[in-house]
C-alpha cells in the first residue's frame, strides 16, 4: 500500500519517540471508503463520500522483522457500501492516515461480516 507524506513523517516521528497517538492496539484503525480516485502521497483520509473506520482486532498491529499487519473485522452494521479504497489510521477520526490504496474489494451489505488484513512491507532503497 502507498504510504503517504503524513505517513512518512509519522514513521520519523515514530523513530523519535515523539509520535502521538500511536498506531498500536488502542489507536490503529483500517479504513474502507468508495472512491476510486488515485492515490496522491498528499492525502489525508479517504475520498469517498461513504468512509468507515474500524479500530484493530485483538492482537493486532504486529510486527514481524519488517512487516506491519493490521486486521478489523467490519460487522454486519458496519461500512455498507463499495469498498474501493482502503487506509491505515493511528485514530478513529482526524489523526494520521499512514497509506491509502485503490482497489475494487466489492461492495459490502447488512447480510455479511468481512474481515479486512493490511499489510505494509518497509524495503530498504
Amino acid at each position: 500500500m502507498p504510504t503517504t507524506t503524513a505517513g512518512r513523517n509519522a514513521g520519523v516521528q515514530g523513530i523519535a519517540g515523539t509520535l502521538t497517538p500511536l498506531f498500536n492496539n488502542a489507536n490503529a484503525h483500517l479504513g474502507v471508503g468508495n472512491s476510486a480516485t488515485a492515490f496522491s502521497a498528499a492525502q489525508t483520509d479517504l475520498v469517498g463520500a461513504s468512509k468507515t473506520r474500524k479500530a484493530m482486532d485483538a492482537t493486532y498491529p504486529t510486527v514481524a522483522t519488517n512487516v506491519i499487519t493490521a486486521v478489523s473485522t467490519f460487522g454486519t452494521a458496519d461500512a455498507n457500501h463499495a469498498w474501493d479504497e482502503v487506509g491505515f489510521f493511528n485514530g478513529a477520526t482526524a489523526n494520521t492516515m499512514f497509506s491509502r490504496v485503490v482497489t475494487a474489494l466489492g461492495t459490502k451489505t447488512s447480510a455479511s461480516t468481512w474481515v479486512l488484513t493490511y499489510t505494509h512491507t518497509t524495503t530498504l532503497a
